[in-house]
């Protein structure tokens, strides 16, 4: 064992430990001889001592030149005590490069949307501080970016291998050859690949290309320039390259000498949501441009991952087509905007996209005019729940096919079962993600129902609320117009303005009736009751759903079983020679491999999906219903809406005969002095002020008169601080009516034209 060991002055490696290798050096795993930290060990190979010395030196200067968290961290720089010259100490990133993260079966299709951002964020951060620094990497690849994982579990991407880095400014140019084939611009490729004498330099932008095909790769699982055969079709490669149109961002050829299938989208097994896929597409066509010309400068390319970094998301479930969405605002976009992007994605109509969050309207969470950062947290699991008010369907998602499962050859070859055993891994992951896709499915239409239902809930409350508030107002207005005509008991046209107000308002009150009843009813069955809620739940404890049957957990334990599978396989592979047991296990292991698919996909197509199938025709004749309850109660707002004008107009009309009965009764002897010596009340009390009795009090007709003004004038006075108080109510009332009248004034109005 020691014979693998070898050191420097303060750390010590196994050369066993092999982390990486390259045509250069490799990268064992080593530890501090003072303290046990483990940390990363890049020793040179004789290949790399044959380079000039300035070369040498210059990945160590460029080492010790950059600090930044998104490059690997420079420890030392030691002597190997065997004289076998420098050794480079860095951190340990025990996650990985990206190019093995990629190469695990579970990222086959590209990695989840979570981790591409990250990696786009660092692999950006990392590459700006090499601009600011005026270095140029010239060989970025996955295997060159490294996962480090904190101590607090926070994961890190990190730019490594700077044997081909160099110091070159914005406008300098190189003209030595580094990097790996496929990552290289087409430029390079032509000289350094294809072996062609041109006479050509290159620039620090040749690092873009680089980072188009590494941020393709990591979406995808895939290289965007493909021909058939891989490496070995260089001409062809060559050709995808330079040929391809602008936009194009990935160009692929399926059998030898056939036609390339070109692209300006990101396939549909990449695992991005359609709105971040419309940001990152036009950032990699930017990348992957072959003319040096068209392809983006390194300050738009960190511009644009900023305004991607930037924006507000917010998490959706489009209910209609049981679809989680994600909309990408700018900061300072209003609900105008977050409408205009649902449109985009969805092709929903404005005035239909009905929006709720926690039984609520969305847009009564936020003002029209708050700006994207002021909205509410969303997540995927609690989601802005999306109705199209015009679509009574649900219909799921159409999902791209998926991969079979693999057939094992009878014999073993412990090479090519190997590989068969990594693709059944990587169905098996696919399948894996489909049953959780549609477990929250699952969660997410049983929320939705359960959002609608507290948002039909929440609006009859208001609604009858309101109702009940109108009937109180009733009340005073219908003694006002007995006051007015007591008032007006000497003036015969007056009385003839309360006698029709009166019976306007008797009509009103009728005609109401006719509305705050089937107000009551609704109430009592939708919020007392809780019918709608009761109905559904009814249904769906009938279903087997992927939530009820832990179809999530059986998926990942079936997954594992693959994946234990695939390791045995490797280790055969390892080992290469088996003994006739080993061959025994090893059968066993492909049959295993194979029953454990069949069961992956009886469950995803005969179990999960059908159930989440029947969910949704339950969930679309329960949402006819509810949006057959959800449109009377529109038409009934719009009845309460037209009752509280006939009031408001009931009260103007009320104000102009008192202020014009007012001039009458002040021109009345002795009435006018009382009137004249009182300043009309300015409280809304509704309590009678006493009026000083003004005359003789020995019962002759003067004082009776006057007696008589003065209850008229006290009727007045009741009479309006009753208006006043009419006026702090339907003041109050504007209250619910903004609460009401103002919910989808656009679907009332169309309601009201149907």
């Amino acid at each position: 064992m020691n014979s693998f060991l070898r050191g420097s002055m303060n750390y010590v490696w196994c050369t066993t430990s092999v982390l990486g290798k390259g045509s250069t050096g490799a990268v064992f795993q080593g530890v501090n001889k003072h303290n046990g930290e483990p940390v990363a060990v890049k020793t040179f190979n004789q290949l790399s001592h044959m380079r000039p010395q300035d070369v040498q030196m210059r990945e160590f200067e460029v080492l010790r030149k950059v600090n930044h968290n998104n490059i690997v961290k420079l420890l030392d720089i030691e002597d190997d005590q065997e004289g076998r010259g420098k050794v480079i100490v860095m951190e340990l990133c025990t996650g990985g490069s990206l190019f093995n993260i990629l190469d695990d079966p579970e990222n086959t299709y590209g990695l989840p949307q979570k981790e591409f951002l990250l990696v786009l964020e660092h692999l950006s951060a990392g590459m700006k501080h090499l601009r600011d620094n005026n270095l140029v990497h010239r060989d970025l690849k996955p295997g060159n970016i490294m996962k480090y994982i904190s101590e607090d579990g926070q994961t890190v991407y990190k730019l490594t291998d700077f044997g081909a880095a160099r110091e070159l400014g914005e406008n300098q140019q190189f003209v030595s050859l580094y990097g790996t084939e496929e990552y290289l611009h087409p430029d390079m490729y032509e000289r350094a690949v294809l072996r062609k004498s041109i006479n050509r330099s290159f620039t620090a932008n040749v690092d873009l290309w680089s980072i188009g095909v590494t941020l393709y790769h990591v979406a995808t699982g895939n290289l965007p320039f493909r021909p058939y055969g891989g490496r070995k079709n260089k001409e062809t490669m060559y050709h995808i390259t330079t040929k391809k149109a602008p936009g194009v961002i990935s160009g692929t050829q399926t059998s030898e000498n056939g036609p390339i299938e070109w692209s300006k989208h990101l396939p549909a097994h990449c695992q991005l949501k359609e709105g971040l896929k419309q940001l990152v597409t036009p950032l990699m066509a930017g990348l992957l441009e072959e003319s040096q010309a068209r392809m983006w400068s390194f300050d738009k390319f960190f511009l644009e991952v900023q305004n991607i970094l930037n924006k507000t998301v917010l998490h959706m479930f489009y209910v209609n087509r049981a679809t989680s969405i994600e909309v990408y605002l700018e900061p300072d976009q209003t609900l105008v905007h977050l409408r205009e992007h649902i449109l985009a994605q969805t092709d929903v109509p404005q005035v239909s996209q009905l929006l709720l969050l926690e039984n609520e309207l969305f847009a009564t969470k936020v003002d029209a005019n708050t700006s994207a950062r002021g909205y509410p947290p969303t997540d995927a699991s609690n989601p802005v729940m999306l109705f199209n008010i015009e679509n009574y369907n649900v219909i799921l998602p159409t999902e791209w096919d998926l991969p079979k499962f693999p057939t094992f050859p009878n014999g073993i070859s412990v090479e090519n079962d190997a590989s068969l055993a990594k693709v059944a891994c990587s169905v098996g992951h696919e399948c894996k993600r489909r049953v959780e896709s549609m477990s929250l499915l699952d969660t997410l239409m049983n929320k939705s129902v359960h959002q609608f239902s507290g948002f039909l809930a929440g609006f009859l409350v208001k609604l009858l609320k309101r109702t009940r508030h109108l009937e109180d107002i009733e009340g005073l207005i219908s003694e006002l117009t007995k006051m007015f005509e007591v008032a007006a008991s000497n003036h015969e046209t007056y009385q003839t303005f309360g006698a029709n107000i009166n019976a306007s308002y008797e009509k009103q009150k009728t005609d109401f009736q006719r509305v705050s009843e089937p107000i009551q009813q609704l109430y009592g069955r939708f919020v007392k009751e809780e019918s709608l809620v009761r109905e559904w739940n009814s249904g769906y404890r009938a279903l087997r759903t992927p939530n009820k049957n832990r179809d999530s957990e059986k998926a990942k334990s079936l997954v594992d079983r693959l994946r234990d599978s695939w390791q045995h396989m490797l280790r055969d592979r390892a080992t290469r020679s088996l003994t006739y047991n080993d061959e025994q296990f090893h059968v066993l292991e492909k049959v295993k491999i194979a029953e454990t698919g069949k069961r992956l996909k009886t469950l995803l197509n005969d179990g999960v999906r059908q159930a989440v199938e029947q969910e949704a025709e339950c969930l679309a004749d329960w949402y006819k219903k509810a949006q057959t309850i959800f449109l009377q109660t529109q038409f009934l707002m719009k009845d309460v809406s037209a009752y509280v004008d006939a009031l408001y107009d009931l009260r103007e009309q009320l104000k102009q005969h008192r202020e014009d009965l007012k001039e009458e009764i002040s021109t009345d002897g002795e009435v006018s002095k009382t009137i004249a010596g009182k300043s009309i009340p300015t409280t809304t009390s509704t309590a009678t002020t006493t009026i000083p009795i003004v005359g003789d009090v020995d019962g002759s007709d003067k004082g009776l008169t006057a007696r008589q003004n003065q209850y008229k004038v006290m009727c007045f006075m009741n009479m309006y601080n009753q208006i006043k108080e009419v006026k702090k109510m339907l003041q109050q009332n504007s209250d619910i009516l903004a609460a009401t009248q103002g919910l989808l004034p656009d679907t009332g109005d169309r309601a009201a034209a149907t």
